[in-house]
């Protein structure tokens, strides 16, 4: 690659003395992604789409998966980094920011040799102005792994959606899209975990992220903590158009799991507004979708962001999820789950993510193999 100015060059928008072709790190592990969800609000279905882009590793990615019944139908695809940064195409899976901030369309082109395979073309359009989430850093050891600058949005979707011969159309009354961008450092496979891994390994992990859009407001929650219980990522937050957002305090979530795992399927987050009113987000789960499975996050053993497949690699698949068992991988990674909310008398639709892993003295698992009790107390077996 010659070093030559690139087409972003030409604005003025540089943070650094460096190109836009550079970031200014040498960290392999440098991104800048998105991920989008489009749920209906009875469950049938939930798409998750993202792209991310890797300079140090020179490589651009995306994908799509597509939850309808018990198959999941994935796109994933993977190219080489160029330098038309704004150009978001990677084999059949395209991005166009139409109005930043506002309306962003999402396409995936239908594989001729399988026209009835998952493809779509999304408008996805803001309710709300975007808003920050807190700023998101994590350690091993005494290094930096992970330092995250996240905003996130709520809106709705129109247009197509095709699978397994079957067309759904996306209209706002039945349909709701959130979204979330980020930018830094997040670890990428293939690098060594060295003396830190070896020596500190992960006691537990405890996530919880959930945007919430309802008619007249949206709704944000983070929740992180290690094993002990201890947060070390906190949001509670209210954003209405027009009006300053508001803190909703420091959020506590009763979980109800699945006897036998930690899969969700039902939650309240108990909040309070500036006044110090009790409020309860109540969340009842629609569908779900393992983002190890498809979507390119950890524990994924087929194919993880940012790594090097070749040019021009694309790849289709159909995940059968009516057996709990057969991916076992993915209870230890997070899982998006489509969820009807409510909140002081309103209803609303989003994302209730989450992912325990290990111990986590708060919800009473003891390890790794720790899971929710049977319906009569027993404690749950190993397997999940």
């Amino acid at each position: 690659m010659s070093d030559r100015p690139i087409p972003l060059d030409e604005y003025p928008i540089h943070q650094v003395p460096l190109s836009m072709r550079q970031v200014a790190t040498s960290d392999r592990n440098a991104y800048d992604r998105c991920i989008f969800h489009v749920l209906d609000h009875t469950g049938r279905a939930l798409l998750i789409a993202g792209l991310g882009v890797y300079p140090n590793t020179g490589v651009i990615d995306a994908y799509a998966t597509l939850r309808l019944g018990d198959r999941l139908h994935a796109v994933r695809a993977s190219d080489a980094l160029t330098d038309d940064r704004l150009a978001l195409t990677v084999g059949p899976l395209t991005l166009t920011v139409e109005e930043p901030l506002r309306r962003i369309r999402l396409t995936c082109a239908p594989d001729p040799a399988d026209p009835d395979g998952l493809s779509y073309d999304l408008t996805w359009t803001a309710s709300f102005p975007a808003t920050w989430e807190p700023h998101h850093t994590q350690h091993r050891g005494g290094r930096l792994i992970l330092e995250g600058r996240r905003f996130v949005q709520a809106g709705t979707c129109t247009g197509t959606l095709r699978a397994a011969g079957e067309q759904l159309t996306v209209t706002p009354g039945e349909w709701t899209g959130t979204r979330d961008r980020s930018w830094g450092v997040r670890p990428i496979p293939g690098e060594d975990g060295g003396r830190a891994a070896a020596e500190s390994p992960t006691q537990g992990f405890h996530w919880i992220w959930c945007p919430v859009r309802f008619d007249d407001r949206f709704v944000m929650v983070i929740v992180q903590e290690d094993a002990d219980g201890h947060r070390t990522l906190n949001e509670a937050l209210l954003v209405r158009d027009g009006a300053p957002d508001r803190q909703l305090g420091w959020p506590q979530a009763d979980i109800s799991y699945r006897p036998g795992t930690r899969h969700p399927e039902r939650a309240v987050l108990h909040l309070a507004d500036p006044g110090r009113r009790p409020l309860e987000l109540t969340a009842e789960v629609l569908t779900s979708s393992p983002l190890a499975l498809g979507a390119g996050y950890p524990p994924a053993d087929d194919w993880q962001h940012g790594t090097w497949q070749g040019r021009g690699w694309t790849d289709r698949r159909v995940y059968d999820l009516s057996d709990p068992t057969a991916h076992p991988l993915a209870a230890y990674g997070v899982t998006d789950h489509a969820a009807r909310f409510t909140l002081d008398g309103r209803t609303g639709y989003g994302i209730f993510e989450h992912g325990s892993f290990g111990r986590h003295d708060p919800s009473g698992f003891t390890g790794y193999d720790s899971v929710a009790p049977d319906r009569a107390g027993r404690p749950g077996e190993a397997a999940r």
